[in-house]
């Protein structure tokens, strides 16, 4: 559905994006990953039609997407960017109602069409309540999942999120990130979402895309392509990577560098101790067991024991109830 065809992008003289050629996969979950400054955020803004390429071109369903009518890319491709700004004096119901702009002209106005894709849209994003609320007295979090709530009620075939988790809570990170999940695995949509947090990434994430200075090192599903090489390569981090006892996705763990963290215990050895997960609240047990630097981390498609699964759709299935779509 979207692509990049030798994608030349940047700010001023500076030059992000140098020449790249990216696939992304149509009803399906894209995450894209790296550290700061890698070009996450601006290949995102180059897809979404805010920001020109110097060169090259973003195709959409095999069309120049700068060719395309501004109100034809509006109905088929959502954008939530970073840290937008929020109009003073707003409602939560109007803010969210602006995501129907693409679909109004002069001979037809507001409609019922119109009133339950907002109001549908404020109930997913857990934002109903709020609906009289002024937007500039919500906090960060509400503030987010408000943005999210007008994206939604779009209603595009295609998401463009950039770090749609920002502010949130933890409880509430989960939830928007089921949300997206549901709306690829119900309805088909094609999700593309920017996040720094690997895990959630992992978990979540049909197709992954792994950033560094402004070319894709790794794209793949993260049980093929996420291990601790490419974890140290792209974020230059020693970790082991095993399988989440929930989801069975790739799990990522940061080896430990502060030996105040190891607590000692009579009889170890080397400094590490046989169940030094347990003082940490982690079981000791194979999938939690340290590996010597430079040894070959745990399969990350290696059966674990999971959860009996609810409706089958959510990577936390059998964990925790969801919303239906």
């Amino acid at each position: 559905m979207l692509s990049t065809r030798d994608l030349v992008a940047g700010y001023d003289e500076r030059t992000v994006l140098d020449g790249l050629d990216l696939e992304l996969p149509a009803d399906a979950f894209t995450v894209i990953v790296g550290p700061n400054a890698c070009g996450k955020s601006t290949l995102l803004r180059t897809l979404a039609r805010l920001l020109t390429p110097r060169r090259g071109a973003v195709l959409l369903d095999g069309s120049a997407i700068r060719e395309l009518p501004t109100r034809e890319v509006a109905r088929r491709l959502g954008v939530l960017p970073q840290s937008p700004l929020v109009p003073e004096g707003v409602t939560v119901a109007d803010l969210v109602g602006r995501g129907r702009q693409p679909y109004q002209r002069w001979w037809r106005q507001w409609s019922e069409q119109d009133s339950a894709a907002v109001d549908r849209a404020m109930v997913l994003a857990d934002v109903a309540e709020l609906a009289d609320r002024p937007v500039d007295t919500l906090s960060g979090g509400q503030r987010q999942r408000v943005w999210i709530a007008m994206t939604l009620a779009q209603d595009t075939e295609a998401l463009l999120l950039d770090e749609p988790t920002t502010f949130l809570d933890l409880a509430h990170q989960v939830e928007v990130l089921d949300l997206l999940h549901r709306l690829r695995a119900e309805r088909g949509r094609t999700v593309v979402a920017v996040l720094h947090d690997l895990n959630q990434a992992a978990r979540y994430a049909d197709h992954l895309i792994a950033m560094r200075a402004g070319a894709v090192v790794a794209a793949g599903p993260p049980r093929e392509i996420l291990t601790a090489d490419l974890v140290r390569d792209v974020f230059g981090l020693d970790c082991v990577v095993v399988p989440c006892p929930v989801s069975g996705a790739p799990l990522v763990v940061p080896a430990l560098t502060v030996p105040s963290l190891v607590t000692a215990t009579p009889g170890a050895s080397d400094g590490v101790p046989a169940d030094a997960g347990a003082s940490d609240g982690v079981p000791a047990g194979p999938a939690a067991s340290a590996e010597p630097a430079g040894s070959t981390p745990a399969s990350p498609t290696a059966p674990v024991a999971r959860p009996s699964a609810g409706d089958g759709t959510s990577p936390l299935a059998g964990s925790y109830p969801s919303k239906g779509i």
